[in-house]
């Protein structure tokens, strides 16, 4: 019990609704747009592309700023396009793609945390579009278009770069810190030890067992799987395991709510259905917000938030029952345990190397 509060305890101090509430604010934009629109199978990109774009924000002048997004906004492009290229393909190429993605990622801590924050972001997208691109492509009712959703992302983005600009003016053209304060900073390089590689090994293998589980099988709602267990991973040797557990935790609360959630639609037609799938896009939005808000109050909260709005979005334009319900709680346990098995060899390179001597100099 003592270590289960542990997970679930809260820090006051955490809490930021200021920026949550800018967050939502400009996140309405996109979602009234795809309304009007009526092309919601784009929306999602787009809300990602604004939401990282933010999170990758460094701060300072307006210059800086806006090249270090529209490099962060390029790159998701291009992952995006990849992810929405080779999801209406053989699974071979998806788990071919899922390993090569996720392990460029674990490497690029040579980079420096900062790099290395930026591409776990974009890798937790990749794996979020190859879900997307693979239902879209399982759905003759829905139309989704590669160069489309590369360009809702890149939108998402710009929009993001817009207001940072409108914020520069507002503010007399002065350097604005950093949006989220908490992103660490660091671009100092890093020498890429063997433990530090194998990791990054292990947890692109293990992406890609779940990649190919879930498409090669083709599995019902089975990207939950791989969504799931690179949530729950730790993305480096040097995580607590408090933050791990936690990981673990907010993965199986959001993926539970989003599971009943998604049932609401259940038996619903014309007006009803429209409706609820309005309300559910919300609700959706309005978990991202609150994980914004919740980060460092607690980040089990935090995660189950997130996992929660991020399936909801994914999963809503295909139809939802009983049995849907359960395909997802399952698959998301068998991503979290995947997640788990990880962290056991995780934990052995991370104790070989605190227990190794340090070199001379």
């Amino acid at each position: 019990m003592n270590r289960l509060s542990k997970v679930f305890e809260l820090d006051p101090a955490g809490l930021d609704w200021p920026r949550a509430v800018m967050v939502l604010d400009v996140a309405l934009v996109p979602l009234v747009v795809f309304w009007e629109i009526g092309h919601r199978q784009y929306l999602l990109s787009a809300l990602f592309g604004l939401l990282f774009a933010a999170l990758d924000d460094p701060g300072g002048g307006y210059g800086r700023r806006a090249s270090h997004i529209a490099v962060f906004a390029l790159t998701g492009a291009g992952v995006t396009a990849l992810g929405f290229g080779v999801g209406g393909h053989a699974w071979g190429r998806l788990v071919l793609a899922a390993v090569a993605v996720t392990l460029v990622a674990g490497l690029a801590i040579a980079f420096g945390v900062r790099r290395f924050v930026s591409a776990l972001l974009l890798n937790l997208w990749f794996i979020v579009v190859l879900g997307l691109a693979f239902g879209f492509h399982h759905h003759a009712r829905i139309t989704s278009h590669t160069w489309a959703q590369t360009l809702a992302w890149a939108g998402g983005a710009a929009l993001w770069i817009v207001m940072t600009f409108i914020g520069w003016l507002l503010h007399g053209r002065e350097d604005r810190p950093q949006p989220v304060a908490e992103i660490p900073g660091d671009t100092s390089r890093k020498k890429l030890t063997r433990p530090l590689v194998m990791f990054a090994v292990i947890r692109a293998l293990a992406v890609g067992g779940t990649v190919a589980l879930a498409f090669g099988l083709d599995l019902p709602h089975g990207y939950w799987m791989p969504i799931a267990a690179v949530v729950a991973m730790k993305p480096s040797l040097e995580q607590a395991v408090l933050v791990s557990a936690q990981r673990l935790a907010g993965a199986l609360i959001g993926a539970a709510a989003a599971a009943l959630l998604l049932l609401l639609p259940a038996g619903e037609h014309g007006l009803g259905l429209f409706a609820v799938e309005r309300g559910l896009e919300v609700v959706a939005l309005v978990l991202l917000v609150h994980g914004v808000a919740i980060r460092f109050w607690n980040y089990a909260l935090y995660c189950a938030a997130v996992a929660a709005g991020v399936l909801i979005l994914v999963d809503l334009p295909q139809p939802s029952d009983h049995t849907a319900e359960g395909y997802r709680v399952l698959w998301t346990l068998c991503g979290v345990g995947t997640g788990l098995l990880v962290m056991l060899p995780a934990g052995l390179l991370a104790g070989h190397t605190a227990k190794a001597p340090s070199p001379p100099g």
